[in-house]
């Protein structure tokens, strides 16, 4: 078992570990215990009782997060020339398609998320071994392969996030900043939570969320009491 640092330690002496904490508690004992000198990520983890590797109980979706991640979302988009002017106006950090298609063949993949078009998805598709593992390919589903690309730009850098449940039946996502008010993260937390609740497979038995943790980046886990939530 690896050693625990001074400031673990420290951390750990400020909660129980082994106790459930209602939403509101967790989220201010994440700021607690945080010792990072940079502002770090609040991340969640929903433990569901799904099995991924049956097609009928993926959950994935997207959720528009009412105080957004408190992350500069790199945006790239990949688009006709027509649709230029409206990608960057929106916000895009990034536009083109043939240079930059060519680029990411090269290695490069210097952004969050990527946005593209159904007319130029045959030429995208090709970038899925380099980009699927990384989080990154466009999908219908996500709201990343779309004709209205001002949109979804405005969408992502105002907090849309996307989710899928991984191999073991764990969501993870970043649901703001510990600089962020306890009650932000709350909003944050509590909109997620009801868009996973809404995305219950029908052929899923049993308890539907096992677990909930809160942590910062650099913290420990926070167990959340699953009673802070209505309806789950």
């Amino acid at each position: 078992m690896a050693k625990l640092t001074k400031k673990q330690k420290e951390a750990l002496s400020k909660y129980d570990s082994s106790q459930l904490y209602s939403l509101e508690e967790a989220s201010s004992i994440v700021k607690k215990i945080t010792s990072s000198k940079f502002d770090a990520s609040v991340d969640i983890d929903v433990r569901l009782g799904v099995d991924p590797r049956k097609a009928d109980q993926m959950v994935r979706g997207v959720v528009a997060l009412p105080h957004g991640t408190g992350k500069d979302v790199k945006v790239l988009v990949l688009c006709t020339p027509d649709k230029v002017e409206e990608a960057k106006e929106a916000g895009a950090d990034y536009v083109g398609l043939d240079d930059y298609i060519a680029k990411i063949e090269g290695g490069w993949t210097d952004v969050d998320v990527i946005i593209t078009m159904p007319n130029v998805m045959a030429k995208v598709g090709r970038l899925g071994r380099i980009l699927g593992p990384r989080g990154l390919m466009p999908n219908p589903k996500s709201g990343t392969v779309t004709l209205e690309v001002g949109k979804a730009v405005k969408e992502v850098k105002a907090g849309k996030i996307d989710f899928k449940v991984d191999k073991f039946g764990i969501i993870h996502a970043s649901v703001g900043k510990v600089s962020f008010e306890p009650e932000k993260i709350q909003d944050n937390v509590k909109e997620l939570i009801n868009t996973i609740s809404k995305l219950k497979p029908s052929s899923s038995k049993g308890t539907y969320f096992r677990s909930i943790h809160l942590s910062s980046t650099q913290s420990p886990g926070v167990k959340v009491d699953k009673g802070s939530f209505q309806g789950i």
